[in-house]
């Protein structure tokens, strides 16, 4: 199970796409304008809190020279914002910007956009190459973060396990919480170096530059990171104290043993919501506090499984009945808490039902939601062997009849004197005994055939160890899936950049762009969105396709779709566009936009006969 484990863990690290967790809203200036003087610096505005690099800003002259920068820094103070000063003398021509941050969340971020001074350059200079992740890099880091989730369930479960259901010989557990402790604490020692390399997307042997790393702890993954580390070392020293003091009574707990554990298991907690999707966007407080709740969960129902499997399987007797139902009851809550904080963070993270199927955060959530589905019913299964395993342990009231001679008292009348009559009754004739199932059979008779020995409790248990295992390894599913999960782009944080952009670059440059109006009729099946192509996006003549996809996200048929474009500040249009239906797609080539400036884009859908909606963008027109 633990070599299957990491050959997933390579898998997923090598095949994840690059992670961009903040939207860009906007830029100034705007992507593809045309400036009458050079401007004093380059402002980002981002939909999280974004950390800045040394290098987060490459700007390119129109003869593909890089122009010197300064530091780059926040605007006014927000978190928000990128800045970087320009300098002076900047020449006439089309200049690129290149850039890359990194998100609130942890995770980098980057594109790409241009502006011109004076006048477009004849060619445009070229995009560089964006700076994506080191495959190698990215494959060690994304494993060090799926090993460091694995290895805090089986660290934080197993505590919890030994001080909650109390198993009567813990000395098998003492080898998980230790591969859990030395685990989390290599993981998070390699997360620590890797990350400076991560965040500029270069080779591990970088991480050995003392600025870089320096950079490194004074950023919130850093900080969260050497917090996580202290707090390991911490727990060290907890495990070492009750280690040499006298082991405490079998049927409770100290209550300061299990403050200092649950004080332990919040602050690791916390490590992991300071610096991932809780930490951006809205409701913050609440998210971080789902977030906690959430992974403290997960780790008392999923470690606390593997150390309920080694405790069926290693102790040399069987635990107690009162243990195991004690396990019960704490995965039971452990589940109620994880439904209610997974439910709050989908809605979250989701933002729109449709995103479960059209975005990638979408689908990954559903693949979670699908094998978490799996390991309920496995749960389902073991709390039935759990229930089945308690009855059979019950002690049964039976009457134990003692054979009498013919004549005894109440047999008949051939009752022998002085063998069965009054007053000779053998001792405990006729009372109720209390036996364990399985304990024993009646004594066959002259004519029975002997029955093997059957023990109830043992094939319970056997069938409860086989459960629990189903469990274990469902849940290492879910934890990878889960860690996945943390490294895609919400929905919500996707939609909200689309939105406030307005407008998408295609590959970086001035040219085609994209817009995605969404819209609502308010009758069933009456939502959807407008996906609109303008080509080239300049002053003149301009193609325009539109693409419109229903609730479900597929392709939908309309029976109109008008598209018409405003210039408010020079009082011209509306422009109507003269979208024609080309068989899927509506599209016109001659849509003439006489003046730069920022277009008031509308669109109108009619869905039925009756009903229709429209909705606006903003568009930037260049020269």
């Amino acid at each position: 199970m633990l070599l299957g484990a990491v050959l997933v863990l390579l898998l997923l690290g090598g095949a994840a796409p690059a992670s961009a967790h903040a939207g860009l809203r906007g830029a100034d200036p705007e992507d593809g304008s045309v400036l009458e003087s050079a401007p004093r610096y380059v402002t980002l505005t981002f939909t999280e809190s974004v950390g800045l690099l040394e290098d987060s800003f490459r700007v390119y002259s129109p003869e593909n020279r890089r122009v010197s920068l300064g530091e780059p820094q926040h605007a006014d103070g927000a978190s928000d914002t990128a800045r970087i000063d320009l300098p002076d003398g900047l020449a006439e021509g089309t200049y690129t910007v290149a850039w890359r941050v990194i998100s609130a969340d942890s995770h980098p971020a980057s594109g790409a956009f241009s502006f011109s001074i004076g006048k477009p350059s004849p060619t445009a200079p070229a995009v560089p190459a964006e700076q994506v992740e080191h495959p190698v890099t990215k494959s060690l880091y994304d494993t060090g973060r799926h090993l460091a989730y694995i290895a805090a369930a089986l660290l934080v479960g197993t505590a919890a396990f030994v001080a909650l259901c109390r198993p009567p010989d813990p000395a098998p557990l003492r080898t998980p919480l230790l591969t859990g402790w030395w685990t989390l604490l290599t993981a998070t020692v390699a997360l620590l170096v890797l990350r400076a390399p991560y965040e500029t997307g270069t080779a591990p042997a970088t991480a050995f530059d003392a600025s870089a790393f320096a950079r490194t702890l004074t950023g919130r993954p850093g900080i969260a990171l050497l917090t996580r580390l202290a707090l390991l070392l911490l727990t060290a020293a907890v495990l070492l104290w009750l280690s040499r003091r006298p082991a405490p009574e079998p049927d409770r707990t100290p209550r300061a043993h299990l403050a200092a554990g649950a004080a332990l298991s919040v602050g690791l907690a916390l490590t992991w919501a300071a610096a991932e999707h809780a930490s951006a966007g809205i409701q913050v407080p609440l998210a971080m506090t789902s977030s906690v709740l959430h992974l403290l969960a997960m780790a008392c129902w999923l470690g606390g499984l593997t150390a309920l499997l080694l405790t069926l399987r290693r102790t040399r007797t069987p635990p107690p009945v009162a243990t195991v139902a004690r396990f019960s009851r704490l995965a039971f809550a452990s589940v109620t808490v994880l439904v209610v904080t997974g439910v709050y963070q989908s809605w979250r993270g989701l933002g729109s039902w449709a995103a479960l199927t059209e975005t990638s955060y979408g689908r990954t959530l559903t693949v979670k939601l699908v094998v978490t589905a799996l390991l309920l019913a496995a749960a389902g299964l073991s709390r039935h062997w759990t229930a089945r395993l308690a009855a059979a342990k019950a002690p049964v009231a039976v009457e134990e009849r003692v054979p009498q001679l013919v004549g005894a008292a109440g047999a008949g009348p051939e009752t022998k004197p002085g063998t069965g009559g009054p007053g000779n009754e053998e001792p405990g004739a006729g009372k109720p005994r209390t036996e364990e199932p399985g304990s024993g059979e009646p004594e066959a008779g002259p004519g029975d055939r002997p029955r093997p020995p059957v023990d109830e409790p043992d094939r319970h248990r056997r069938a409860l160890r086989l459960s629990v295992l189903v469990e274990v390894a469902v849940g290492i599913v879910v934890l990878l899936v889960t860690s996945v999960l943390t490294g895609t782009l919400p929905a919500r944080a996707e939609a909200a950049a689309a939105e406030t952009a307005g407008t998408a670059p295609v590959a970086g440059l001035p040219g085609a762009s994209t817009v995605t109006i969404p819209y609502d009729v308010g009758t069933p099946g009456g939502k959807g969105r407008v996906q609109i192509t303008l080509d080239p996006g300049r002053v003149g003549e301009n193609g325009v396709q539109a693409v419109v996809f229903g609730a479900d996200g597929g392709l939908t048929i309309v029976p109109e779709l008008r598209l018409s474009f405003t210039l408010a500040a020079k009082d011209i249009g509306p422009v109507d566009a003269r979208l024609t239906d080309r068989g899927g797609y509506w599209a016109t080539s001659d849509l003439n936009l006489p003046l730069e400036g920022t277009w008031t884009m509308k669109a109108t859908v009619r869905v039925t006969e009756l009903d229709q909606v429209s909705a606006s963008r903003k568009v930037r027109i260049a020269r």
